[in-house]
């Protein structure tokens, strides 16, 4: 290995914290494929949590608003490559300012406004991680198949000294919250579902979830326990990490669940896993991933993102989500 020259990489991910966690096999591919690499990684500091603990990364770099924070810091380190998984005006400007021209990946926006604005699907039977992957090729790096990655360290599983006693013999976590409203299941559907499971529940989420988790655990009582803003990222995961079963919509915890291996229940709202963010399964997982999606709706998908409310006023795409079914299905996941 002395006699192979070092080869200095950067890979460009700024957010969200479910995009970065995409990038986790393109990052661990090129650490373990090209030869006497030095990799670093550069994305937003709110961010970093997500891949502090990653012993493929050698360097991470953070920037709090702009690139101009960084821009001199990385033109020193002379790359000889970067990887642009962000691809916006950002991350092309940068790579501008680094002198080089970035390997990047289709983002098929076009497509994707297709989908929106007239339903009209031309969107490749491909996830989002194989197209980050399209962008390594030229340096000879193709998916080992191992899927994402995500590793917690001890003190991370402190968090769950917070739980009840009788959450010991196993619990299902619920994310009852999205960024965006759109992706989340309405209130009164998690209580119905919460209060159907065969085991406990904790609920999953950040500050602005909070309200809705007090609602749901008061409506259910010591069967649930909130543990909405309680938690940074990787308590959390660590949570996700001992659940019998993760239930979520479209959100960060969905990714973060697939990468530690979790039986997944996925609630789709406004979004669909035509767009290529369904959960990224090693090959030859044994988990087992169940989607529920609102099928014939016209007006679904009408955002490849989410949106605040619902364009229609009607939400049927949650709405009509059969909670009933939801908690069988679950149910019969728990009993396996």
């Amino acid at each position: 290995m002395d006699d192979v020259p070092k080869r200095r990489i950067l890979i460009i991910r700024f957010s969200s914290i479910g995009d970065i966690v995409l990038t986790t096999p393109v990052i661990r591919a090129v650490k373990t494929q090209i030869p006497n690499v030095e990799l670093h990684v550069l994305t937003k500091d709110r961010n970093a949590i997500i891949l502090q603990n990653n012993r493929c990364v050698d360097k991470l770099h953070t920037i709090k608003s702009s690139t101009s924070e960084i821009t001199k810091e990385l033109r020193q380190l002379k790359f000889d490559a970067v990887i642009d998984l962000q691809k916006n005006i950002r991350s092309r400007f940068l790579c501008l300012k680094l002198l080089k021209c970035p390997h990047s990946f289709p983002k098929l926006n076009f497509r994707k406004w297709l989908l929106t604005t007239f339903n009209l699907n031309l969107m490749p039977d491909k996830h989002l991680v194989d197209r980050y992957f399209q962008a390594v090729r030229k340096l000879n790096v193709h998916n080992d198949g191992l899927g994402l990655d995500y590793r917690l360290i001890d003190e991370d599983f402190e968090s769950l000294s917070l739980l009840p006693h009788n959450f010991e013999a196993g619990f299902v976590a619920i994310a009852c919250g999205s960024q965006h409203a759109t992706k989340q299941l309405p209130t009164a559907k998690v209580i119905e579902i919460c209060k159907q499971l065969s085991l406990p529940v904790v609920l999953l989420g950040d500050r602005d979830d909070r309200k809705k988790a007090i609602e749901i655990e008061n409506a259910v009582g010591a069967k649930v326990f909130n543990a909405c803003s309680a938690l940074n990222l990787n308590q959390t995961a660590a949570i996700i990490e001992k659940a019998k079963l993760v239930i979520t919509g479209d959100t960060s915890l969905l990714h973060i669940a697939a990468a530690l291996r979790k039986n997944i229940i996925v609630i789709w709202g406004n979004t669909t896993p035509a767009f290529g963010f369904g959960a990224y399964e090693p090959q030859n997982s044994t988990a087992i991933v169940h989607n529920f999606q609102v099928i014939g709706l016209k007006c679904r998908p009408c955002s490849k993102i989410g949106r605040n409310e619902c364009p229609k006023h009607h939400f049927k795409c949650m709405e009509n989500q059969d909670a009933n079914l939801i908690s069988a299905t679950a149910n019969k996941i728990l009993s396996q």
